[in-house]
């Protein structure tokens, strides 16, 4: 754990509040939910929730079997981070956080496919080379929340994302967020 040299004090409603520097770093929002732990020195740890991470396993499989019928690289992703990544390049992309981009297309709750020139396409993690040709993405809706997305990659310029590519990734976006419901 790393100090941070600051200190709150509790008010009378059990508030504590988490300095803007510290919610910057950690990509906290207002509204975000977060999970609260305690350990047997007494520490509580408050961890950022991801509810489409408690899915990660399955997430995994769902990506893997997607990836094998495609050919195509798949991200499951959540509001900050990649949960599941499976197919060719998924050690790039596995757990690193989603750029800027990505989050407004979750935010916004989009569905699309482009190509790489196009002014649609998004990078998918702060550190995305921007090597595949084209994309498709589509937000992942729970309980009418947009929680996450579907992102599937293609690197070969002769044969681009479709209309089919495109419904995968509805279907999966739409698969998810009921397993989130139940």
């Amino acid at each position: 754990m790393k100090a941070t040299g600051i200190v709150r004090r509790i008010d009378d409603l059990g508030r504590v509040v988490v300095p803007k520097e510290i919610r910057r770093t950690l990509r906290i929002r207002e509204g975000d939910p977060l999970e609260i732990f305690t350990d047997r020195e007494g520490e509580i740890i408050l961890k950022k929730y991801s509810p489409i991470g408690e899915l990660g396993q399955f997430a995994g499989l769902y990506a893997e079997s997607l990836a094998q019928t495609s050919g195509c690289l798949v991200c499951i992703t959540d509001k900050d981070h990649v949960i599941a990544a499976a197919g060719a390049g998924k050690k790039d992309f596995d757990g690193k956080p989603i750029s800027k981009q990505l989050e407004h297309v979750i935010t916004d709750r989009e569905t699309f496919y482009a190509q790489k020139d196009e002014k649609g396409f998004v990078k998918i993690t702060l550190d995305d080379t921007g090597d595949f040709q084209s994309q498709v993405v589509s937000t992942i809706i729970s309980e009418g929340d947009a929680i996450g997305s579907v992102v599937m990659y293609n690197r070969e310029e002769s044969s681009g994302m479709g209309e089919t590519e495109s419904k995968l990734a509805r279907v999966a976006a739409g698969f998810l967020g009921k397993q989130m419901e139940q």
